[in-house]
């Protein structure tokens, strides 16, 4: 029996992204994005905001196209699987970790207008390229 393990998110970079290569010279970049969701609990209460954070591993090819297009702040589509690393800290306690192996990363485009104007043009791309 075969396992579904896929993941997309979409959110702004938090830092700008870091390549570092294997020993054996393969390039791999990391970077965090926060996605943001909105929702009210109550119908008349005002929309409550709520922040996650994902860290993000690429590797190859898309890795370099990474840390040389993306930057702090920018926005981003990424296409992955969830991975779990377990470890055993200094003191014996069990730990683990989870993150995202992209497979795929769009760069969201970057909008250099004021800021209403920006917003306009943001929602036009995501009506055109809403899945």
């Amino acid at each position: 029996m075969s396992n579904l393990n896929q993941i997309l998110i979409e959110g702004n970079l938090v830092r700008n992204p870091e390549l570092r290569r294997t020993p054996k010279g393969t390039p791999v970049c990391t970077f965090s994005v926060a996605s943001n969701r909105f929702y009210k609990q109550d119908q008349d209460e005002e929309f409550q905001k709520e922040v996650s954070f994902f860290d993000i591993t690429i590797w190859t090819e898309l890795a370099t196209n990474c840390a040389t297009t993306l930057k702090k702040g920018r926005g981003v589509r990424v296409i992955g699987r969830l991975k779990q690393d377990r470890w055993q800290d200094p003191e014996g306690k069990q730990r683990s970790k989870v993150h995202i192996i992209a497979d795929h990363v769009i760069f969201k485009p970057e909008f250099k207008g004021k800021k209403s104007e920006r917003n306009g043009r943001v929602a036009e791309y995501e009506e055109a390229n809403a899945f």
